[in-house]
């Protein structure tokens, strides 16, 4: 890195430093257009619901295209499968000639987190050093933005082409903060396509030093109460796995939790747990009441045969029980929710729908799934369909990232 870029760098990160959460990017992109002598930089965030991009904008007085809350503007960009779209999934910079300018679109991604694009106007043509000290810039505009949206809901506001029930806000809360990451032994993605009214699931991951913990569960019910639920079922999970606790005392102190605290007499959670060991790739799996994981292997789709448990909440005496399975590597292990097999949902072939999408990324397989879904059971869903996709590499599986992203393993979207 050279000595002007280190210094375009250290120059981002002060002008966010200085500037307030609300305008670290706008302060961020300043700093950049000044630096590169650029007619115009924006960022442009991904929408929520994975189908678009946002430009934020602070326009005092203005009148222009977009979502206005007081004098902010969020302008939505529909993926149609153009250079935006692309550069955003297969994570490569593109240059674009136009009306005498050159535009630049670089990712702004943090190990797999596909958080939106850099758009820098030039005069003059870049050449691989521009391009690349870009690609770096979009990189550290990622951190930028991670930091900042902890203080604000700018960002977060930008993000919702709709508004949000108050069930969907509990759910929301109950995510990770990242949908997507990778690591050199796997890749892992999730994604949850809400039902009209909320339904109650999600899913979790957390990464420790030798172990990749795994969860995607499902509160029975709709709306607000199922919400609360969920919150009962994952809050229990995450404090005991934070604690050190096996599978099966997670489960066990879960099922005690909703038991004795869900507000809904009977209220119960369904839940897929796992943890991988990140040195030998033995995952260790437990089923409470859950739709079978499937595990994807040498072109077959296939349900995986676990010792049957009772959901969490039902018995509060109840002990459970887990199952090991060996991965190697290549194997993919898909757990989903039952809102991708009920009712019209279940016109769609699974399996099949799996091995047709089998050499995508999971960042982009989620996606894919998900949309198989909504084009067989229609837009309005029944019940949320929630999907966690994890890609095992084997524990000699290398990450070689180009600014935030394995562009090796990346994937465009089927059309």
């Amino acid at each position: 890195m050279k000595d002007s870029e280190q210094a375009v760098l250290a120059g981002m990160l002060q002008s966010a430093e200085d500037a307030a959460p609300v305008e670290a990017v706008q302060a961020v992109t300043g700093a950049i257009a000044a630096a590169l002598n650029a007619l115009s930089v924006s960022l442009l965030i991904a929408d929520l619901s994975g189908r678009a991009l946002v430009r934020l904008t602070h326009e005092p007085g203005g009148d222009g295209p977009g979502r206005r809350q007081g004098e902010e503007v969020a302008e939505v960009l529909p993926f149609d499968g153009g250079p935006y779209e692309q550069t955003l999934r297969r994570q490569t910079t593109q240059v674009l000639s136009r009306h005498g300018r050159w535009t630049v679109l670089a990712p702004v991604t943090e190990r797999g987190e596909a958080i939106g694009l850099l758009e820098i106007d030039l005069p003059d043509e870049p050449d691989s050093d521009v391009l690349a000290q870009l690609g770096r810039t979009g990189h550290a505009l990622a951190f930028v933005v991670i930091a900042n949206r902890r203080h604000t809901d700018l960002f977060e506001w930008g993000q919702r082409t709709t508004p949000f029930a108050l069930s969907a806000e509990i759910q929301r809360r109950l995510l990770p903060a990242a949908f997507t990451c990778e690591a050199g032994a796997f890749a892992l993605s999730g994604w949850l396509e809400p039902a009209a009214s909320v339904g109650g699931d999600t899913f979790d991951y957390s990464l420790a030093r030798d172990l990749l913990h795994l969860s995607v569960t499902d509160a029975m019910g709709h709306g607000v109460a199922s919400a609360l639920t969920a919150t009962l079922g994952v809050g229990s999970l995450r404090n005991s796995r934070r604690r050190g606790a096996s599978l099966t005392a997670q489960a066990e102190e879960a099922n005690r939790a909703v038991d004795e605290h869900a507000n809904v007499r009977g209220a119960y959670v369904t839940a897929v747990l796992g943890r991988i060991h990140l040195a030998t790739g033995r995952c260790e799996l437990l089923n409470a009441g859950h739709v079978p994981p499937l595990l994807v292997r040498d072109g077959r789709a296939t349900p995986l045969d676990l010792p049957a448990n009772f959901p969490l909440g039902m018995f509060p005496d109840q002990r459970y029980r887990s199952g090991e399975i060996p991965l190697r590597p290549g194997d993919r292990l898909v757990i989903v929710t039952d809102g991708m097999r009920e009712r019209n949902a279940a016109d769609l072939d699974l399996p099949a729908a799996l091995l047709a999408i089998a050499d995508l990324h999971p960042r982009e397989a989620v996606r894919a799934l998900s949309d198989a879904v909504l084009a067989t059971a229609g837009p309005a869903l029944a019940d949320d369909a929630t999907l966690l996709i994890v890609d095992w590499f084997g524990t000699n599986g290398l990450r070689s990232s180009t600014a935030g992203a394995d562009v090796a393993r990346a994937s465009g979207y089927p059309r």
